[in-house]
């Protein structure tokens, strides 16, 4: 085995490019959240090498979040003859680096503006959920909840720009809530706020403290306690709403989830009245925005955002050593895209399910918390 397995990132800008080749061997949706640019993704690495169709004449340079497990399989290649090396802290370092916060939001409010595609498909999309939703009101403020993902860094922007052309007054609080990020984490959140200009206020909790000791389950609790510090601040900054980045293919999500995992029917509304917080309502105006057309926006700029922020998942599936399998929310995710290999309406005809219940051809439904059955009327 070679001497070395890691590789710096000052030696990796060394290697010419014919000589090298970069692989991201983290799992696809992982990888799609953001990679280093030129690096490629191949699923079956080890089968791959162990067949020989991987190069021996290149450095093969492999990464994934924070540099753990492509450590472990840059040792397997080199056993088997492969000039493999993975590069020291992974993707992480990767960012570090590249993580600048120059002022772009000139340039990224022109594209919202001036490029067709992401006027039609972002913020007309935007303006028609807020309308047709009667999600906004005169006088409303509006904490605009962002988590560091690139749904809710685009959902700010859009606010913005609807701010700019408003038809009435409506005023925006832009809330960052730290629940206990790491440093590289809170450093991304911090650097594209400035990147897209957007003048974020940060408060702290130990959530993710705290949800570290729960054994099973913990993602439900962590959602609620979220939700309630969001809130709690929100009003004591005078908000009368939250503004939340769930997007349409969100909504089809928990569509399925509900159906598959609970055995119930439900779905991501635009907008709900608080229950805890008397006065206070949570909007979704990314509602009906696609998944792929915020990736299109983030790729088109270049930028990078934080994924899942939590201990249990910040890394990634491929680098955690303790066998826990994606999350319900991702295996649907993977699902809904096998089913859509052969049926391209998949995800309309779930986002239509939601708004065409036939109550006649139900065995049952809640209302206000009350059950009713088809044998009511029948």
């Amino acid at each position: 085995m070679t001497e070395r397995t890691e590789i710096t990132l000052e030696e990796l800008a060394d290697l010419p490019e014919g000589t090298r080749l970069l692989i991201d061997t983290r799992d696809e949706i992982s990888m799609s959240y953001g990679t280093i640019p030129g690096a490629k993704h191949i699923p079956d690495l080890l089968e791959q090498a162990e067949r020989g169709t991987l190069p021996k004449d290149r450095s093969l340079i492999l990464f994934c979040m924070h540099g753990t497990q492509s450590l472990a399989l840059a040792e397997n290649l080199q056993d088997m003859g492969y000039q493999a090396f993975s590069l020291k802290n992974g993707y992480g370092a990767w960012l570090r680096k590249n993580l600048t916060p120059v002022d772009r939001s000139a340039e990224i409010e022109n594209a919202i503006r001036r490029v067709r595609r992401f006027h039609e498909k972002l913020m007309t999309p935007f303006t028609r959920a807020v309308r047709e939703y009667q999600l906004l009101q005169p006088g409303d403020r509006v904490a605009v909840c962002i988590s560091g993902g690139k749904d809710s860094m685009l959902m700010a922007k859009l606010f913005q720009e609807l701010q700019r052309h408003r038809k009435f007054p409506f005023e925006l609080k832009f809330l960052v809530m730290d629940p206990g990020y790491n440093e590289l984490n809170r450093l991304m959140i911090e650097t594209n706020a400035a990147a897209l200009g957007i003048p974020i206020t940060i408060f702290e909790t130990n959530i993710f403290d705290i949800v570290d000791g729960i054994p099973n389950s913990p993602c439900y609790l962590c959602a609620r306690m979220r939700r309630g510090h969001l809130y709690r601040q929100a009003k004591e900054l005078g908000c009368n709403k939250i503004a939340l980045g769930h997007h349409y293919d969100d909504v089809i999500e928990t569509i399925l989830m509900g159906m598959l995992w609970s055995g119930q029917f439900q779905t991501m509304m635009p907008k709900v009245h608080s229950q805890n917080f008397e006065g206070m309502e949570l909007i979704r105006p990314m509602s009906l925005i696609r998944e792929d057309d915020i990736k299109a926006w983030r790729d088109y700029h270049g930028l990078h955002f934080i994924q899942c922020a939590c201990h249990f998942t910040d890394t990634c599936s491929s680098c955690r050593d303790d066998g826990a399998p994606v999350s319900k929310r991702m295996e649907t995710k993977m699902l809904i895209r096998k089913l859509h290999e052969t049926n391209l309406d998949v995800e309309a005809n779930l986002y239509n399910t939601a708004r065409c219940v036939n109550l006649d051809k139900i065995l049952g439904y809640k209302q206000g918390g009350e059950e009713h059955s088809f044998l009511d009327n029948y």
